[in-house]
């Protein structure tokens, strides 16, 4: 049994970090309420926030995070993770304001990037031979449910403890991870590790983090104010800095040569698109659900169940049944089905319907997403030569955590505007307190009879206008990614796929003139990554 503890502190960890992906959508309405009284950074822009820039940390940082990892040590790495991770929980629970509370998610992702950085690292460094595949198996098994678990979990906390509570509960499950890993886990560390790439980390976090503040401002200010467009400028500007920065660096943190390969660039888009498209869309949804439906958080977290409940099935299925298959046909089959989900959503819910209008809708894109997610890793990673392997996996994590984040801000343009748009000229100022969670207010503080009844037929109206038209967007997103994938991705399986020529190294053989291992993070990182592929919905 003492075999398994470092399998135990790695799941502890990965589990929580993920969670905390979704836990928070069931808690947004509760939140709001909370702080309604502070305007500082609130209303339907700060509750973007507080998804999004957990997304978004984690997206920015997790290629950095493995490099220090291979540097300073993995098991080091990991626990200053936890730490950070706890440190931040605490400070979002005893919050009094949005600001406060952005601000301290963006620790939480910065130490959920380190967690999720070294996890797999750790597990192959602990196991070997048969005990490895079933490591990762477990691991794989253990990201699925906590796609499941975070709106449950969320609800369940919100609902019969309080919000505050779905970041006090990391404490408990922080300690007992740091406990196990300083028991159980090995240190372990690439010797002769390159120097890491701070240029890269710095100007891939300035152009993600401008141009989602730049989307998410357009709801408030315009695509033509000069906010919009200074920010979308300085997100380019800062983009090309990364590029110029990575083309000119011997140990890049992103090597840009992969894009050569057509295979790399399909499954980059179709996972930054898988997620914006499946899982943006829920934090409106939980919206509309708790303040306009009455339900409650559990409820809430019940009724989006059935998309990652199908997710982490479904992908476990195709994990065992469906390797075999091209993943042409599982990729762009599953995106296709996302986007046909979607489809169903917006096509179902009108004016006055209840939750149930989406239930056939998530499930179809739950299958997608359990049909698509499990190669996609394999996919990554058999698109380049081995010694890539890991820097495929950590960008193709990176993808979807940024496809997470873009969704969320691109989405809730789109949702505000449908919002407006169903309330027509006259009831167009009510469009900000709707989409903050506030539906339940105005409802109570209209007048009784007639006025009320109409007020809330408007309601219901605007709801179904924002949705709807966030289902359409969504179901644009995943057959955009479809297309992506039929084509750019040929041929059958991944190991298919052509080794892609090797960058610029001091030394074209297995070691340089200094006896250090060219890549070599991203060998140690990635050697065993393919064992890994009935990865869950965020996998």
């Amino acid at each position: 049994m003492r075999k398994w503890l470092p399998l135990t502190a790695v799941c502890l960890g990965a589990f929580m970090l993920l969670v905390d992906v979704t836990i928070v959508t069931v808690a947004l309405p509760d939140m709001s309420a909370d702080m309604a009284s502070d305007t500082s950074f609130g209303g339907f822009a700060g509750l973007q926030w507080v998804m999004d820039v957990y997304a978004l940390a984690l997206a920015a940082l997790l290629l950095g995070a493995g490099s220090l990892a291979d540097r300073i040590g993995r098991r080091r790495v990991y626990l200053v993770g936890l730490g950070l991770f706890a440190a931040a929980s605490l400070a979002c629970g005893l919050a009094t304001g949005p600001a406060e509370l952005i601000a301290f998610r963006a620790v939480q992702g910065i130490g959920g990037a380190a967690m999720f950085a070294t996890t797999m690292a750790l597990l192959t460094a602990s196991y070997q031979g048969r005990d490895r595949g079933v490591a990762f198996g477990v691991w794989g098994a253990v990201n699925g449910a906590a796609a499941a678990a975070g709106p449950i979990i969320g609800g369940l906390l919100t609902e019969h403890f309080g919000w505050r509570w779905i970041f006090f509960i990391n404490l408990p499950v922080s300690a007992l991870a740091v406990y196990v890993t300083l028991k159980a886990v090995a240190e372990s560390r690439t010797p002769h590790a390159g120097r890491l790439d701070l240029p890269g980390m710095a100007t891939f976090t300035a152009a993600a983090t401008a141009v989602t503040y730049a989307v998410i401002r357009v709801g408030e200010n315009g695509w033509g104010s000069p906010t919009t467009l200074g920010l979308l400028g300085l997100g380019v500007a800062a983009f090309a800095a990364f590029v110029l920065v990575e083309l000119r660096s011997t140990r890049p943190m992103l090597d840009l040569s992969l894009f050569r390969s057509r295979t790399f660039v399909a499954v980059m888009a179709a996972g930054l698109l898988l997620s914006g498209a499946a899982f943006s869309y829920l934090m409106y949804v939980s919206l509309w659900l708790q303040s306009a439906e009455g339900m409650s958080p559990v409820g809430a977290g019940l009724v989006l169940l059935p998309l990652s409940a199908a997710g982490f099935v479904v992908a476990a299925v195709a994990g065992r049944l469906l390797h075999a298959v091209p993943p042409r046909l599982t990729i762009g089959g599953g995106l296709l089905l996302i986007g046909f989900g979607a489809l169903l959503q917006a096509w179902m819910l009108d004016a006055g319907d209840g939750w149930t209008a989406l239930v056939p809708g998530l499930l179809v894109t739950g299958v997608g997403v359990g049909a698509a997610t499990p190669a996609l890793a394999a996919t990554a990673m058999g698109a380049v030569a081995p010694a890539r392997a890991g820097m495929a996996g950590g960008a193709l994590n990176t993808a979807r955590q940024l496809g997470t984040a873009l969704g969320i801000a691109v989405l809730g343009v789109v949702f505000h505007a449908g919002l407006r748009s169903g309330l027509g000229e006259g009831g167009r100022g009510l469009a900000e307190p709707l989409a903050s969670g506030g539906a339940g207010q105005v409802l109570a503080e209209a007048p009784s009879g007639a006025a009320r009844e109409a007020l809330t037929g408007l309601v219901e109206a605007a709801f179904a206008s924002g949705l709807r038209e966030t289902f359409l967007v969504s179901a644009a997103m995943g057959l955009a990614g479809a297309a992506a994938v039929f084509l750019l991705l040929r041929g059958g399986t991944p190991a298919a796929a052509a080794p892609l020529p090797r960058p610029r190294t001091r030394s074209t053989g297995a070691q340089d003139r200094r006896g250090h291992r060219p890549y070599g993070t991203e060998a140690v990182r990635g050697e065993t990554v393919r064992r890994a592929v009935r990865l869950g919905p965020h996998g």
